[in-house]
């Protein structure tokens, strides 16, 4: 039996676990997949030393950054990105790949109109890089707004002005905010200036609807849950696996 399993913290809320199992016992894969909620990283050492035991892992919020440093190899694409969601265990190497960009990607293309020429990233964690990386490939220029400033960060929440959100027509959230059971939270932006030509993505899933997509909806702009560019990455990830 092939063990596959997810790496991550407070993640019993978990969409891989569901959906693999589902897809297993639908192909009737001998194959069985865990979670394992880690409180450090420090804690996937050990996981590491039994790497003989496992065929693959997927990576989840907050690990994707800091678990590079764990494994042998990593891609040229995850390392491009900076940030890794799929593991493939091979010959007792730890290999990381970035499967999250492949699926926002497949996601949002059907959905780009010629306004959605400039984005907006909200946040900068390891999530954010997939979905820029992604950007990148789609021509779309873009910019991240996050809680402090830095070189790299053009702006905050509090210097983000009603001018910036007409100016990009399409916002994508990539922090946490708003993922249950917090589901009241949201990224505090100016929701009162988008309108009809916008297009909101958030990469939360759970709930199917959170309270950045209900602003923006209220405002007439299309909006789209995590819930698609999940299933496309972890198709990805199963692709990864077994090739």
């Amino acid at each position: 039996m092939k063990i596959f399993g997810l790496l991550g913290k407070n993640i019993d809320y978990s969409f891989s676990r569901e959906y693999f199992k589902e897809k297993f016992e639908n192909n009737k894969f001998d194959c069985t997949y865990k979670n394992f909620d880690l409180e450090t990283i420090d804690a996937f050492i050990e996981l590491k030393e039994n790497c003989k035991d496992f065929s693959g892992f997927n990576v989840t919020i907050p690990y994707k950054e800091v678990i590079l440093p764990y494994l042998d190899l990593i891609d040229e694409e995850a390392n491009k990105i900076g940030a890794v969601n799929t593991i493939k265990i091979k010959k007792n190497q730890l290999i990381g790949y970035n499967t999250d960009h492949y699926g926002f990607k497949k996601s949002l293309a059907p959905h780009l109109k010629p306004q959605h020429k400039t984005a907006l990233i909200l946040g900068t964690g390891g999530a954010s890089k997939a979905v820029a990386f992604a950007l990148k490939e789609l021509g779309i220029k873009f910019e991240y707004v996050s809680r402090t400033e830095s070189p790299e960060i053009k702006y905050t929440y509090n210097s983000l002005t009603p001018i910036e959100i007409k100016a990009h027509k399409l916002i994508i959230n990539c922090t946490p905010l708003g993922t249950f059971p917090e589901i009241e939270s949201c990224p505090d932006i100016h929701y009162d200036d988008i309108d009809d030509q916008h297009l909101l993505f958030d990469l939360i899933y759970n709930p199917a609807e959170t309270i950045f997509l209900k602003k923006g909806k209220s405002r007439g702009a299309k909006v789209i849950n995590g819930l698609e560019m999940l299933k496309n990455q972890a198709e990805k990830s199963w692709e990864i696996w077994n090739y």
